[in-house]
C-alpha cells in the first residue's frame, strides 16, 4: 500500500509543478520486466513490456534504447576512449611493461567472449506488430510501425538476452571486494526525449539520463542469493533468507532451487540491483522518515564500520531533508557493490572496505545524489556540474554537520582543486559535453569542484540566506522535471532579486577567471586624515567586491562595491562590523578608486574577500600590505 500511496503523492507533486510551467512537458514510461538469472554462467534472459506516453508536441516516428552492457566489449567506443585518452580511469586499465616502459592497457580490450557484457534484443513489437530495429553499439534504433501522436500511448514488448561483464566500471560481476552481481544499467532502457530532442548518447563511461516512470520487476535467481536495490520488495515473506533479521516471517519452507524477487519502484528513472550469497542485511528506521537498508559482505573486517555508519547515514539524510527538501521515497539502500561509489534510484552501490572515514564520505556523496540526480535529474552528459557539483556542495555541508570539529569553509578542497586546474592550463568550459573532455581529471575537477563552487560562490554573491532559500525553491519547483542551467540561475534571481545571467555565462560557458588586486594604497596629499585605495580587475570575469579593513587599534570596518550588471546590493554578511556601501563598479572599467576616512598609518591590513568564497585565482595581490610567503627550501 505504501508504494501506491507514494505514486499518488508524486503525481500530485508533478501536477502542481507542471501548473507553474504551462509549457513544460515530459515523457512517461511504465516498465514491466521478468528476468531469469543463470548465476553460474553470469547470464540472464528476460522480457519487457513498456507503455510509453508521448506528452510532447511532436509526432514520434522512431525511438531509441540504451544497451549499456554492449560497452564492455573489445572495440567498443568505451574501449576506444580508454586507449586514446591521456589519463584513462585507473580502474579500467592494467599497467603493463612494453619495451621496459610502463603503459596502461584497456581491460576491456582483453575480455574473452564469456567475460564481455552484452544485451541482445529480439521479438521487438509495437502494439503486437513487429518493428524494425538496428543495433548501433550501445544504442538500439527502432523504426516504429505506427507514429506516436502527441498525447498518445503505445506499448512496446521485447525479449532480451544479457551477459554480465567482468566488473570493470560500475556494472559487472565479481568486483574487487568479491560481490558477485552489481546490476546497474543492465536492461534495455528507453532514451530520454525532451524539448531538445532525443538524448541517445553512446555509453563511453560517463553518467546516465532517463525517463521517469514506474517499474514492476520480477527477478528469478538461485535461492542462496540476497538481493537489494531500487524499489520496494513486495514479497518479503516469500523470500525469507536475509530478511529474517528485519522481523520478516517465512510463511512456508523453501524447497525450490530459485526464488523470485518482486520489486516495485514508483516514479524513478532507472532500476538497479545487486546480489551476493554472503550479504548481511541491516535495517535502520529514521524517525518520521525513510527506512534505510544496508547490505554488505559478511566480512569481519568491515562489519564494525558498516554498523557505525548506519546512524550517521540517518543523520545525513535528516540534514539533507532540512537543507534541500524531503526525500520523496520511503526507502533508501546502501549496498556494497560496483566500484568506488555510484548513485542509483533509491540506492547506491559502493565499495565497502577501507577506512570508516572513506566509507561515510562515499555514502554522504552518493546519497546526496538522490536529491540532485534522482529527483531533479539534470542531464549529466551535458551539464555534469549541475549534479556532481551540487551533490558535492551538499556533501560538504553534511560532512561538516556530523563532524566533531566544524570548519568555516567546508568547500575549501573544491577551491584548491579548481585553482590547480586553472594553473594547469588544461581547463575546458563547464558547457563541454561530458564525453568531450581531453582529460578525465579536468572533467572531474570541472564537474565536482567547479560545480561545487558555483553554489558556494553564490553565498558571496547574494548571501548565505538567499542561497539556501534558492536551493529549497529550486528543489521544490523542479523536482521530477530535468532542470537546465537556466533554471537554477532563474531561481536564484527570483529569490534574491539579483541579475545573474553574467554569472551563469562566465562561470559555466567560458574559462574566464576571477582576479582582482589591490594596486595602490596612498595617503591623501591635502593633509586630511584619509587613505586612497586603487583596485584593479585583472581577470575577465566580473564580481562584486567585499573589502575588510583592519586598523592598528584592533577594530575592523568593511566596504562593499556592488557589481553594476548585478543590479543588487547584498546584505552585510558581518552585521557586527560597520559596512559602507560604495558606488557600483562597471565591468568595462579596469580600475576602481575609493577612500578610507582614516590615515594610512592607522591601517594594519586591507583584504579583498576575507571569506575566501570568491574564487580569485591569484590571492597574493588581494591584501595590503602584500603577504610575504615563506621561502620554500628546495
Amino acid at each position: 500500500m505504501k508504494s501506491f500511496s507514494l505514486i499518488a503523492l508524486l503525481s500530485l507533486f508533478s501536477t502542481i509543478g507542471f501548473a507553474q510551467h504551462s509549457n513544460y512537458w515530459q515523457q512517461h514510461v511504465d516498465y514491466k520486466m521478468n528476468v531469469t538469472v543463470d548465476a553460474k554462467a553470469y547470464q540472464y534472459k528476460g522480457n519487457q513490456k513498456l507503455i510509453y506516453t508521448n506528452n510532447s508536441p511532436d509526432t514520434l516516428k522512431r525511438v531509441f534504447y540504451h544497451l549499456y552492457n554492449n560497452a564492455f566489449q573489445p572495440g567498443s567506443e568505451m574501449d576506444a576512449r580508454l586507449q586514446s585518452i591521456a589519463d584513462p580511469d585507473r580502474r579500467m586499465v592494467n599497467k603493463i611493461k612494453v619495451d621496459g616502459k610502463e603503459v596502461k592497457e584497456s581491460r576491456i580490450a582483453n575480455l574473452k567472449p564469456n567475460e564481455i557484457g552484452y544485451l541482445k534484443i529480439s521479438n521487438f513489437k509495437q502494439n503486437g506488430v513487429a518493428a524494425v530495429t538496428k543495433e548501433v553499439g550501445t544504442i538500439l534504433e527502432v523504426t516504429l510501425v505506427k507514429p506516436i501522436l502527441p498525447g498518445k500511448k503505445t506499448t512496446f514488448t521485447l525479449d532480451f538476452d544479457g551477459q554480465v561483464p567482468v566488473q570493470i566500471r560500475r556494472s559487472g560481476r565479481n568486483n574487487a571486494e568479491g560481490v558477485e552481481f552489481s546490476m546497474s544499467q543492465w536492461y534495455p532502457k528507453i532514451a530520454e526525449f525532451d524539448f531538445e530532442g532525443w538524448h541517445a548518447d553512446p555509453y563511453i563511461a560517463r553518467e546516465f539520463h532517463g525517463v521517469w516512470g514506474n517499474f514492476d520487476v520480477n527477478i528469478t535467481i538461485d535461492k542462496d542469493y540476497i538481493l537489494g536495490g531500487s524499489g520496494y520488495l513486495k514479497n518479503k515473506n516469500d523470500i525469507g533468507k536475509g530478511y529474517q533479521d528485519a522481523g520478516v516471517t517465512v510463511t512456508y519452507p523453501m524447497k525450490t532451487k530459485t526464488l523470485t524477487w518482486h520489486f516495485i519502484a514508483p516514479n524513478v528513472h532507472d532500476f538497479t540491483w545487486a546480489a551476493d550469497k554472503d550479504y548481511l542485511h541491516d535495517v535502520y528506521q529514521i524517525p518520521n522518515g525513510a527506512t534505510l537498508h544496508f547490505l554488505y559482505k559478511n566480512n569481519p573486517k568491515i562489519i564494525d564500520n558498516w554498523k557505525k555508519a548506519e546512524p550517521e547515514t540517518a543523520r545525513l539524510m535528516q540534514f539533507y531533508n532540512q537543507t534541500v527538501g524531503k526525500y520523496p521515497y520511503n526507502q533508501y539502500s546502501v549496498i556494497q557493490g560496483g566500484d568506488g561509489g555510484m548513485e542509483y534510484a533509491m540506492c547506491t552501490l559502493i565499495l565497502g572496505e577501507g577506512t570508516y572515514d572513506g566509507l561515510i564520505g562515499v555514502i554522504a556523496h552518493e546519497m546526496a545524489h538522490s536529491w540532485f540526480q534522482h529527483v531533479l535529474a539534470s542531464n549529466e552528459s551535458k551539464h555534469g556540474w549541475m549534479d556532481e557539483g551540487f551533490t558535492s556542495f551538499l556533501e560538504d555541508l553534511g560532512m561538516n554537520e556530523i563532524a566533531e570539529k566544524k570548519v568555516e569553509n567546508p568547500h575549501s578542497g573544491s577551491y584548491d582543486g579548481y585553482y590547480f586546474m586553472v594553473n594547469s592550463g588544461k581547463e575546458q568550459p563547464q558547457s563541454t559535453h561530458s564525453d568531450r573532455y581531453d582529460f578525465n581529471q579536468v572533467y572531474s575537477i570541472t564537474s565536482y569542484s567547479k560545480g561545487d563552487i558555483f553554489l558556494s560562490q553564490m553565498i558571496y554573491l547574494i548571501g548565505r540566506d538567499n542561497l539556501m532559500k534558492t536551493l529549497k525553491r529550486y528543489f521544490n519547483d523542479f523536482k521530477f522535471k530535468h532542470p537546465t542551467p537556466n533554471d537554477i540561475k532563474r531561481t536564484a534571481e527570483r529569490v534574491s532579486g539579483a541579475n545573474l545571467d553574467w554569472y551563469l555565462t562566465d562561470w559555466t560557458q567560458t574559462t574566464n577567471t576571477i582576479d582582482y588586486g589591490i594596486k595602490n594604497v596612498e595617503s591623501a596629499t591635502d593633509g586630511v586624515q584619509r587613505t586612497g585605495v586603487t583596485l584593479e580587475r585583472i581577470g575577465r570575469m566580473p564580481m562584486p567586491i567585499d573589502i575588510m579593513v583592519e586598523y592598528t587599534d584592533g577594530t575592523k570596518e568593511s566596504f562593499y562595491i556592488p557589481l553594476r550588471m548585478m543590479s543588487f546590493e547584498k546584505d552585510n554578511p558581518n552585521p557586527t562590523i560597520k559596512r559602507t556601501v560604495l558606488p557600483d563598479w562597471a565591468w568595462a572599467n579596469p580600475s576602481y578608486f575609493f577612500e578610507i576616512p582614516k590615515a594610512k598609518t592607522s591601517i594594519k591590513k586591507i583584504t579583498i574577500d576575507e571569506s575566501g568564497l570568491m574564487a580569485d585565482v591569484k590571492k597574493d595581490n588581494n591584501t595590503y600590505p602584500a603577504e610575504i610567503k615563506p621561502e620554500v627550501k628546495k
